[in-house]
C-alpha cells in the first residue's frame, strides 16, 4: 500500500478554480482500478490549504494514477499552475 499526504497552499483569489479541478480530479480518480482512497480536506482554520490523502494499492497504481488524463489536465494543468507552496509526506501504516 501507498499512501500520503499532499498539502498545497493558494490565493484566496483562486479558491472557485481549485474547488472545480479538485471535485474534477477526486471524481476521476476514485474510479482508478488501483486508488484505495483519494480524499481533499481544505484545513479548518486555513481556507487557501489544501490536504489530499491518497492511498494507492502498489506504487504501479500510483504511477499510472500520475499518467492518467485527469492527472495532467487537473493536477499538472491547474493546481500545479496555481499553488504558491506545495509538501508530500510519504507515510507508512502502523497497523
Amino acid at each position: 500500500m501507498v499512501s500520503f499526504t499532499v498539502r498545497m497552499k493558494f490565493a484566496s483569489e483562486d479558491r472557485a478554480d481549485i474547488a472545480e479541478a479538485l471535485r474534477q480530479l477526486t471524481g476521476a480518480s476514485r474510479k482508478e482500478p488501483g486508488c484505495v482512497s483519494y480524499i481533499p480536506h481544505q484545513v479548518e482554520d486555513d481556507q487557501d490549504t489544501i490536504v489530499i490523502y491518497e492511498q494507492y494499492v502498489d506504487r504501479n497504481a500510483l504511477a499510472a494514477h500520475r499518467e492518467t488524463e485527469h492527472f495532467k489536465q487537473f493536477a499538472v494543468g491547474v493546481l500545479f499552475q496555481k499553488m504558491r507552496e506545495r509538501n508530500m509526506e510519504n507515510l507508512i501504516a502502523l497497523a
